[in-house]
């Protein structure tokens, strides 16, 4: 048991004071440490920032999609006239560019101007397709490609030759698990990065009681304290999501929140990262709740029945009690 190192601040505290006590000084927002890819050094803290200004955008996929366009050349120019790091066409930039850097000026080929115009041109276009079936960072960065109309009109990603697979180069770097590292120590970032990932593939999935494994959404069980049963629904529960997220990373967790706090190492206030695990209750012996950490006060979590996989504040409930890092007992992955 580690009750005695808990960080504890859940009890006899509101929540909102218990949060600010674990995330103050942390440097945790989701560029914080989930940034796994291999940036330029010049263009890290840029796509770090950047990569937190909306929950559909993270710094590896921000990173990727530089990538992707230009190679983090800051001066490249394409055939059609698109400019810069992001590659930006001039109409675009003309609407979506920003004065990154406050200087007063827009330049498309500066990227303290650049990369956060792609961040917030990525989140506008996210808005734009939000109710289009499917998976909504796939919808987004098809947008990016063909427009929003392009996907709106085809339900999803287009059937465009070049577009698919631009959405999948993008998403296959950004995903990309970086693996490494030996059993019997905290997650590292790299980890901690493809559990958040996992996790926010699965917005949107139903809450079933008992439901979710290392495969992802599954059929549940009877019955929660209230009586909801699981069985018909394929899903989630709290448990169940934060195992199948941390089994995509290699790590291996236990069945139900209790366990998966008794399985990893509180975490001290100020030090909490993206890809930590959230704990509520009134001690050790009796969590019945848990998320993982994604950035900025939020998680994703499977609240309850009736409620979908979906980002929460971590003081949704006013039981906060500790925040620990999963702990991998694997030899090797």
């Amino acid at each position: 048991m580690r009750a005695s190192a808990a960080v504890t601040v859940g009890v006899g505290a509101t929540a909102a004071v218990a949060v600010a006590a674990l995330v103050q000084g942390a440097g945790d927002t989701p560029a914080g440490a989930a940034l796994s890819m291999s940036v330029p050094a010049e263009y890290r803290n840029l796509i770090e920032e950047a990569g937190n200004t909306c929950p559909e955008v993270t710094p590896n996929l921000l990173a990727a999609l530089l990538t992707q366009e230009s190679g983090f050349n800051p001066e490249a120019k394409s055939h059609v006239g698109a400019q810069g790091i992001a590659q930006f066409m001039p109409s675009t930039w003309e609407t979506h560019g920003i004065d990154g850097n406050g200087d007063g000026k827009r330049d498309v080929l500066n990227p303290e101007d650049a990369i956060p115009s792609s961040a917030k041109y990525l989140c506008s276009i996210a808005k734009d397709v939000k109710d289009v079936p499917g998976d909504k960072q796939s919808n987004m960065l098809a947008a990016y490609n063909a427009g929003p109309y392009a996907v709106r009109k085809a339900g999803g990603v287009p059937p465009i030759k070049e577009t698919q697979n631009y959405v999948k180069s993008i998403t296959t770097l950004a995903n990309k698990n970086p693996g490494g590292g030996r059993g019997g120590n905290p997650a590292s970032s790299d980890r901690a990065t493809v559990a958040v990932n996992a996790a926010k593939k699965m917005l949107g999935k139903p809450y079933s009681w008992g439901g979710g494994n290392a495969n992802g959404p599954s059929k549940g069980t009877c019955c929660s304290p209230r009586g909801r049963s699981g069985a018909s629904i394929t899903g989630f529960d709290c448990s169940g999501l934060t195992l199948y997220a941390y089994a995509q990373a290699g790590i291996s967790l236990p069945r139900t929140a209790g366990q998966q706090y008794a399985a990893s190492e509180p975490v001290k206030p100020g030090n909490v990262r993206p890809g930590d695990l959230v704990f509520y209750g009134s001690g050790p012996s009796s969590i019945h709740h848990v998320g993982i950490y994604v950035g900025n006060g939020w998680m994703i979590d499977a609240p309850r029945p009736g409620i979908q996989v979906r980002y929460s504040p971590m003081d949704t409930m006013t039981d906060l009690f500790a925040v620990a890092r999963p702990v991998s007992h694997n030899k090797e992955i």
